[in-house]
């Protein structure tokens, strides 16, 4: 089966520095298992299916990348895909103290599991989320950041306009 590891959150939505972690792995694992979580006490803007689906369309030519959700706890997820590795990705150091404690609970549930912490590449350790629903609810531009994909899909949930990008000619 190879080396596989487990790379849960919410992704609501998925970012370039999700997708950056999940290349980075790949180096490093022979499969990466997206797990979505299906938390009730948050309120995400996109359905777990929208998530889903839309992180199933993105790495649609990587065979070694598999969507998926849970409920629960992922100690449990994880046992049930015989993967001994929980993947993090880390921005900042303020990260670092909430997942230390999560990654410290889930090996005392678990001893044979591990998580592997990765830095999130510079480019990317500013970006959020949270912040990229925000800058798109506030009718900011987030290309760059997420896939096209998500940028249109974010503008659907908040109805704002679609913008086709404007092709630059120096004859204008």
């Amino acid at each position: 089966m190879g080396k596989v590891a487990i790379y849960p959150g919410s992704f609501d939505p998925i970012t370039y520095g999700h997708i950056d972690i999940v290349e980075r792995a790949l180096e490093i694992f022979d499969k990466v298992i997206i797990a979505i979580a299906e938390n009730t006490e948050k309120r995400p803007l996109f359905s777990v299916e929208e998530r889903l689906q839309m992180v199933r369309t993105l790495f649609k030519d990587a065979p070694n990348v598999l969507a998926d959700s849970f409920k629960g706890l992922l100690v449990n997820y994880v046992a049930k895909t015989n993967a001994k590795v929980i993947l993090r990705g880390l921005r900042a150091t303020s990260d670092f103290e909430y997942e230390f404690h999560m990654a410290s609970m889930n090996r005392s549930l678990n001893t044979h599991l591990d998580t592997l912490f990765m830095m999130t590449s510079k480019d990317y350790f500013f970006v959020s989320s949270r912040t990229i629903k925000e800058v798109t609810k506030l009718g900011g531009g987030v290309e760059g950041l997420v896939p096209d994909l998500v940028a249109r899909r974010l503008k659907e949930k908040f109805k704002l306009p679609i913008t086709k990008k404007r092709q630059i000619s120096w004859d204008d």
